[in-house]
């Protein structure tokens, strides 16, 4: 079974609708007691990231995550998601997850004349990195386009962790992979088909498939 954290800061619905096409058994829960039991843990979010981090610390979730990343369980951050499990994001000064080593910066942090609009709203093109593919992406053409909007960005400490990118004024972190920790920049419940496949991929992944 596929767990969905439900922190009060995810994009709860548009996960569901989209596990719903596939078909795919899930429970969303605002417990981590819930959710012990799952095979892999979708961890969606929105919005700001000091917000989200007070919500996971009072809910246990911020513990949870960390246990369950430490027992390898495949676990899936989405969009905020995606940002928190590093170690320190610039949005209201926040202390994170730091389930990868790194810090999320604002565009303009990263080039003080950023000469795009901010937040990066709608659709790119992704490119995979030459170092490594992600198991999401597997069937997915390398140029396929996702929806994303956010206004901070990813910065790994060790760049190989970047799977795919995307470019939006400069080079943009758009996917990251550290053993059982896959992360999406982007929306993959907003991307149509081809965020479905990803969707598809992920759910298919067990703890298995990371021992080494």
């Amino acid at each position: 079974m596929t767990g969905i954290i439900d922190y009060n800061a995810g994009n709860i619905k548009s996960v569901a609708r989209a596990l719903d096409v596939l078909k795919v058994e899930y429970c969303i829960s605002k417990s981590p007691n819930d959710l012990y039991q799952s095979e892999r843990l979708i961890f969606p979010g929105v919005g700001d990231a000091q917000y989200a981090m007070g919500e996971l610390r009072k809910s246990g979730f911020d513990v949870f995550l960390k246990e369950k990343a430490r027992d390898g369980i495949p676990i899936l951050g989405i969009c905020l998601g995606s940002q928190i499990i590093f170690d320190y994001s610039e949005e209201g000064n926040t202390n994170c997850l730091g389930l990868i080593p790194g810090t999320i910066k604002h565009f303009t942090s990263i080039k003080n004349d950023f000469p795009l609009k901010v937040p990066h709203m709608g659709w790119n093109n992704l490119h995979y990195s030459s170092e490594k593919k992600s198991p999401l992406f597997e069937g997915i053409g390398d140029d396929s386009s996702f929806y994303f909007v956010h206004s901070y960005v990813i910065q790994p400490e060790d760049e190989s962790v970047i799977t795919a990118w995307a470019d939006y004024g400069i080079k943009v972190p758009a996917a990251v992979a550290k053993k059982n920790i896959l992360a999406l920049q982007f929306h993959p419940e907003k991307s149509g088909d081809v965020g479905l496949h990803i969707l598809e991929n992920f759910v298919k992944l067990r703890k298995e498939d990371f021992l080494s």
